[in-house]
């Protein structure tokens, strides 16, 4: 069991498969996705790998938080979650997780908050069907009706289906098909539709209902080394630059009498 991802939902669009065929797809930004912090089980008891996304301003941070971020040489994070993982698949401490962590083809489950609706009546939040809109109901259409009954039990029981606050609820979708990733903007294109308003963060992870692709990288895709090794590179450039350069300075001049 691997660590999955938190990322940032932008909307729903559609893509052309290889077959012509047009596909909604949500598309999903994760953006610096990094390891806060490491859970051991024999110091805390079980296995499992922080992860923290979005930046956030030092002042919006408790101080005991601040101080542990300091302390783990991390940067302060706005959403943190927590995933359970195998002893194999614990990851070091400040790495961060590349969008190729899934593989195209690969099923999915996302947890996401729904999108708020307010109070809504029955016939919205329970697919009622409302009373009759003919002749004997006034202004009662699309009341709930009789709640209880006799004097005995004389109440209305819990759980009745009745109106109230509908969405703002976790909600995990699952069997989601991934149907591209790009390393490069940090998107991955998820085939439907998956809870939650644009703007919000969803978990991702590995369907505990499908098998797990062979290709998909284990314990995790980690971006690290990849930017290290571009980094590496891009200081070494500048370096030569400056060689060839002072080289040509010191070269002598030659004049034409």
């Amino acid at each position: 069991m691997r660590t999955g991802l938190i990322a940032e939902k932008l909307g729903m669009t559609r893509v052309l498969s290889p077959k012509g065929e047009h596909v909604p797809v949500t598309l999903l930004k994760v953006d610096a996705c990094q390891v806060t912090d490491v859970k051991t089980k024999e110091k805390h008891g079980y296995n499992a790998v922080q992860l923290g996304v979005g930046a956030v301003k030092a002042k919006k941070i408790s101080k005991p938080v601040r101080d542990s971020f300091a302390k783990k040489k991390v940067e302060l994070k706005r959403i943190l979650k927590e995933f359970r993982v195998a002893e194999d698949a614990l990851l070091e401490l400040g790495a961060q997780i590349s969008v190729d962590h899934f593989v195209p083809g690969q099923y999915v489950d996302v947890t996401g908050t729904s999108v708020g609706k307010g109070f809504a009546g029955v016939m919205k939040r329970h697919n009622f069907g409302g009373l009759r809109a003919s002749h004997g109901v006034s202004i009662t259409h699309r009341s709930h009706g009789s709640t209880g009954q006799r004097q005995d039990p004389g109440r209305v029981f819990k759980g009745k289906k009745m109106a109230g606050h509908l969405g703002c609820e976790q909600i995990t979708t699952q069997n989601l098909q991934i149907f591209a990733t790009d390393v490069e903007k940090g998107l991955i294109l998820v085939r439907g539709n998956i809870p939650g308003g644009e703007g919000s963060y969803v978990v991702i992870k590995d369907a505990i209902k499908k098998a797990r692709p062979e290709n998909a990288p284990y314990p995790a895709s980690l971006m690290a080394k990849k930017e290290a090794s571009a980094k590496a590179e891009s200081a070494s450039a500048p370096q030569e630059v400056a060689e060839v350069k002072s080289v040509e300075a010191e070269m002598p001049t030659e004049t034409t009498e």
